[in-house]
């Protein structure tokens, strides 16, 4: 088993430490990647595991003890993210996905800022995401991510899609994270899915039951005017067939959470049993 600890020479001396976070589940395959690209520079090395089926546990004790097991309060992955940065003994915190990989050059600019010091309590970063083996470099999907911070100065908070809320200033890497979400439109489809269906329950929650004129309006209106912004206005024609497909496919993400929400509200209307996320009627979802 590898020494949590380890850190190129004596930088560690000279230097605030910093935890990669990383929240895991049936992603062995993954996972390693990950974990091969912080090892060597990182203090420690902390997984918060949704209690995996698969060797997840074993690849990552390969590399750390800090292993802890938590169930997933459903999509609200704040929590795992939140237990993860208590977890860490560190100076920082880098939360970094299974599917994600550090590149040199963003460790490098990591080590510098450790190094020398900062008034700032985050640093957003750029993340290079790749769709189907592809840089998406246009269609707004080569953006930047906050997800490195002082522990103790910044909180996730939201559902699903959660966003980190800082205490004091907020600088910038130019450096890149590189992302793999999807390796097919199979994988696409089938996980935001399964968002949709707690997309349209916060909607519900937040919105409460819109005329059904309204809804129909954003049924129309949110996918045409999505595809529009990343094709044309973010240019993502640019990366030919890639960005056309992209470009659609998340079209259809906000076609298919106003249809869910629709279906929810239908539900609530006609007084049936709220059994809209156990999956009993999977006949009506998509």
């Amino acid at each position: 088993m590898t020494d949590d600890s380890r850190v190129r020479g004596n930088d560690k001396q000279k230097r605030e430490t910093v935890a990669a976070v990383i929240m895991t589940k049936n992603c062995a395959q993954l996972v390693q990647g990950t974990l091969e690209s912080v090892k060597d520079w990182v203090d420690e090395i902390v997984v918060i595991d949704g209690f995996s089926s698969d060797n997840t546990v074993e690849v990552c004790r390969r590399y750390t003890d800090k292993v802890f097991q938590n169930r997933w309060d459903g999509y609200r992955f704040c929590t795992e993210r939140n237990l993860g940065t208590r977890k860490a003994a560190s100076d920082w915190c880098l939360h970094i996905d299974p599917d994600e990989r550090a590149t040199p050059e963003f460790r490098d600019a990591v080590l510098k800022i450790l190094k020398q010091g900062t008034s700032y309590d985050a640093f957003e970063f750029r993340k290079k995401n790749y769709f189907l083996g592809r840089f998406m470099r246009h269609g707004g999907w080569y953006h930047t991510s906050l997800h490195f911070f002082r522990c103790g100065q910044a909180v996730y908070e939201g559902v699903i899609h959660e966003n980190l809320k800082v205490n004091g200033p907020i600088g910038r890497i130019e450096a890149a994270i590189e992302h793999f979400p999807f390796t097919s439109i199979r994988q696409f489809v089938a996980r935001h899915n399964g968002y949709s269906k707690r997309e349209a329950l916060e909607q519900r929650e937040t919105k409460g039951i819109l005329p059904e004129k309204e809804v129909l309006f954003n049924l129309k209106k949110k996918p045409l005017k999505r595809f529009v912004k990343f094709y044309i206005r973010k240019r993502g024609f640019l990366d030919g067939m890639h960005g056309f497909v992209f470009s659609v496919l998340f079209a259809w993400v906000h076609f298919i959470n106003w249809a869910k929400y629709w279906e929810l509200t239908q539900e609530d209307r006609h007084l049936e049993p709220d059994i809209f996320l156990s999956g009993e009627r999977s006949h009506h979802t998509t």
